[in-house]
């Protein structure tokens, strides 16, 4: 399949007066045309930094130390602020989770969408209001030409979300960030974001990143999942790779935590501690710590990626030939197999 995105060995700190903070460690990863990846993990493992890394939006104490960002061929790890102006809008483009403080609360969302064609196409105030319009429709707003006029505050959290994705496609963008779209929506309202993005990339052919906590959000809408864990990934594959053969046991933590897997009468499983504070990240694998599967060699040494098949591999020592043979727990295989 042809690659619209890749990421290389991509490492990125911050550096502050505390010292370096190291939050996307050796990352490689990779986004087909027209595929939906979801990138999943708790809050402050890196999901939104790597995106916005792609984006050039991170503080100026940021600094890519390694490896190379890739899109549609062209390596833009480079790119000075002028060039990433052409980037961001007409070749990448990100929805981010609060669509309010994405908007300007005094102009009318229509002319906020045509401003976003103007910045990137050459036509003209009437070209770019047909083309807001048109965008207006295809996210799902209703009576578009009256609601053009209409400043957000006049719209609900959902159709806001709507005005927002209605940005980012307004210059047809390749490749499109949805960083927690939905986190703030109710849950019915949530299926129809969920469905929404499904409808354009079958109409566009534009290739998603899915960024969440949500377990089960990414099993309505992902082709390919990678879990994030401490700035690497630590486990990646198809949908039904993760879901159904899980190898990492942050991911079994993360799977045992949905609701459909409770045990009736008992509480939701939680995965006991926190991810570390990335200033100081502990010798080994980051996550041994809150492993209760973790071996000796996991305090010493960081796992490597093994591979699982051709689609699906993960970063535990677990899957070394050498270690004793543990099943995931299950609770997470009687789950998937009666979900």
């Amino acid at each position: 399949m042809d690659k619209v995105l890749e990421l290389k060995d991509l490492s990125l700190s911050f550096y502050t007066k505390q010292g370096e903070i190291e939050a996307v460690r050796g990352v490689n990863l990779s986004l087909n045309k027209g595929e939906i990846l979801a990138i999943v993990g708790e809050s402050g493992c890196g999901k939104t930094v790597m995106s916005k890394a792609v984006l050039k939006l991170l503080p100026k104490n940021s600094k890519i130390k390694t490896g190379s960002i890739i899109i549609d061929g062209e390596d833009i790890t480079d790119y000075s602020e002028n060039k990433m102006r052409s980037i961001r809008g007409g070749v990448v483009s990100m929805v981010f989770q609060d669509a309010m403080t994405t908007l300007n609360p005094t102009i009318p969302v229509g002319k906020q969408i045509a401003e976003a064609v103007l910045k990137h196409n050459k036509v003209n105030s009437e070209e770019a209001k047909k083309r807001a319009l048109e965008m207006m429709d295809l996210v799902g707003i209703d009576d578009s030409m009256h609601r053009y006029y209409m400043q957000p505050h006049y719209f609900s959290g959902g159709m806001r979300q709507r005005c927002v994705l209605a940005i980012a496609l307004a210059s047809n963008p390749k490749v499109l960030f949805a960083d927690e779209p939905t986190t703030a929506l109710d849950v019915t309202v949530q299926a129809k974001i969920l469905d929404l993005l499904l409808e354009i990339r079958e109409k566009t052919g534009i290739s998603i990143v899915f960024i969440t906590h949500d377990f089960g959000v990414v099993a309505r809408i992902a082709d390919r999942v990678a879990v994030m864990y401490a700035g690497k990934i630590v486990e990646i594959g198809t949908a039904e790779d993760v879901f159904y053969d899980p190898r990492h046991p942050y991911t079994w933590g993360l799977m045992l935590c949905l609701p459909y897997l409770a045990k009736e009468g008992q509480p939701l499983e939680s995965i006991a501690g926190m991810p570390p504070v990335m200033i100081n990240i502990p010798k080994g694998d980051a996550f041994a710590i809150r492993n209760k599967y973790a071996l000796e060699i996991d305090y010493e040494e960081q796992p490597p990626m093994f591979e699982i098949s051709a689609t699906h591999s993960a970063a535990t020592w677990l899957l070394d030939e050498r270690a004793p043979k543990i099943q995931p727990p299950v609770s997470i295989k009687r789950g998937l197999k009666n979900g």
